[in-house]
Formats: structure tokens, C-alpha cells, sequence
């Protein structure tokens, strides 16, 4: 018996990184799983689920790309009990000061329009199927920036920080018919993650970094360089029922951030 045997799971973003290791987890853990990818390339990879996984190519920024995403789900599995969201772009640690003035509404409105109206537009397509759903659920991914200074530039944090805060509003907003959970991974190898355009940074990516492996184990107090796989159970226990009694809740995988002082 799998978590999450029988149930239905739409994983935004789900192509690489951690989103993909979730899918893998999902599909592992008995779920049959719909995802909207923005790469079609990564699309065609997730084929060696063969029926178990039905993705889709598309923008989760287009509000027709998400309802696109949730209908060939609901079609090809019969419904939908998890929303798991994925997309992101990053800001390399830009200060403030070092950002032209001339580029910084850009900058605020890629930043935000990724991380965080993409999870907006995500949930209002979703959320007609899960409320017919008796147990459905969502699962954002915050971060470590969401809580702590420095993991990103002052446009990451804040974005991350606005995620955190979406998590415990419509974990308000949508109790006792779906829960709302996220999870706050730290540093992780081997995520797909670009920059921002509008800051001139969409050529690079947080997984080409040079010493990333050592930087992350030299921070953490576990002294881990995480993968995307060490983070998808957290997924797993948040959408499945083993976690009936948790919303509004952010589980921290980013070891040990938090204690170190």
C-alpha cells in the first residue's frame, strides 16, 4: 500500500529539480499524477511513467495553460486531490542598491508573476476539482528565504516571504474543505532554477554555481548537501492523509538552517 494509493495529483512545474523528483515520489507512493511543464523536452522524459503521468506543456504564469493542465488531468485520471506547485525563477543574491532603478518594476513584476502569481492562478484553476474532493489538499514550495535573510536577494526573499503568506491566508480561506500546506527546502544540487530577465540573468542557473556542493554542506548544521529526492517525502506525508490534521503548516527540509546561530 502506497501514501497516496488512489489518489489524483496535478505537480506544477514538475519537469526538473524537486518537482520532478515529487512526481517520481508520487507515482512511487501509488498516485497517478498530471503535470504542467513549461520545457518540452522534459515533458517527453516523464513518458517512462508511461500512463501513471499525464504532462502537459505550458506556461503556469497563463492562466489557459493551468486550466488547460487541470482539464487533461481530470480527463485522463477522473479528478484531482493534490495541488503541488513548483515554478520559479531566482535573483542570484542582488542587493538592492545594485539593481538600476530603470529595471526594477520589470524585475518586481517577472519575480512576482512567477513565484507567486503562478501559484495564485494554479490554485483558482485547480480549486473547482478539489472542492469536489473530500480530503484534497495543496503544497506549496516556500523556501529557507521565506524565513531567513540572506538566501536570496531582497526580490527572491520578498517573493518567498509572499508565498509564506499565502500558505497560512488560504489555508484560512479554504478550511475545513481543502488543506494548505508548503514546504521550505534549503539549497538543493542539481535544481533547475534560472535567473531573472529583467536583471539580465536568465542564462544562469542555480545548479551550474561553482563549489555549490561544499557551499551548501558549509552552511547547513547537518552538514548536507541536499537533493531534490531528500525533499519529496515532505511532499508525500502533506498530500497524503497521514497529515489530515495539518494546514497552514510549512515543513522546513533544509538542514537545520534554523538552529544555527
Amino acid at each position: 500500500m502506497g501514501w497516496l494509493d488512489g489518489r489524483v495529483a496535478l505537480v506544477v512545474g514538475g519537469g526538473g529539480g524537486i518537482g520532478r523528483a515529487v512526481v517520481d515520489a508520487f507515482v512511487a507512493e501509488g498516485a497517478r499524477v498530471g503535470v504542467l511543464e513549461i520545457d518540452p523536452d522534459r515533458v517527453g522524459q516523464l513518458r517512462v511513467h508511461g500512463d501513471r503521468v499525464c504532462a502537459v506543456v505550458g506556461d503556469a504564469t497563463r492562466w489557459e495553460d493551468n486550466v488547460r493542465a487541470v482539464a487533461a488531468t481530470v480527463e485522463a485520471f477522473g479528478g484531482l486531490d493534490v495541488l503541488a506547485t513548483f515554478v520559479g525563477v531566482f535573483d542570484f543574491y542582488t542587493r538592492l542598491e545594485d539593481i538600476p532603478a530603470e529595471r526594477l518594476p520589470e524585475a518586481c513584476d517577472e519575480i512576482f508573476r512567477v513565484n507567486v502569481a503562478s501559484y495564485l492562478l494554479s490554485t483558482k484553476a485547480a480549486l473547482p476539482e478539489l472542492l469536489q474532493r473530500p480530503r484534497s489538499s495543496v503544497v506549496f514550495t516556500v523556501s529557507t528565504s521565506g524565513f531567513y535573510p540572506g538566501r536570496g536577494g531582497v526580490l527572491y526573499v520578498a517573493s518567498k516571504f509572499a508565498v509564506r503568506g499565502l500558505v497560512v491566508q488560504l489555508a484560512h480561506e479554504l478550511a475545513p474543505r481543502v488543506r494548505v500546506n508548503g514546504v521550505a527546502p534549503g539549497g538543493t544540487l542539481g535544481t533547475s532554477m534560472r535567473g531573472l530577465r529583467a536583471l539580465g540573468l536568465s542564462h544562469r542557473r542555480l545548479a551550474d554555481q561553482p563549489g555549490r556542493e561544499e557551499e551548501l554542506r558549509s552552511r547547513t548544521p547537518l552538514q548536507v548537501a541536499l537533493r531534490p529526492e531528500d525533499h519529496a517525502a515532505a511532499y508525500v506525508y502533506l498530500a497524503s492523509d497521514r497529515s489530515r490534521g495539518v494546514t497552514g503548516t510549512i515543513l522546513h527540509s533544509d538542514g537545520g538552517i534554523g538552529v544555527r546561530g
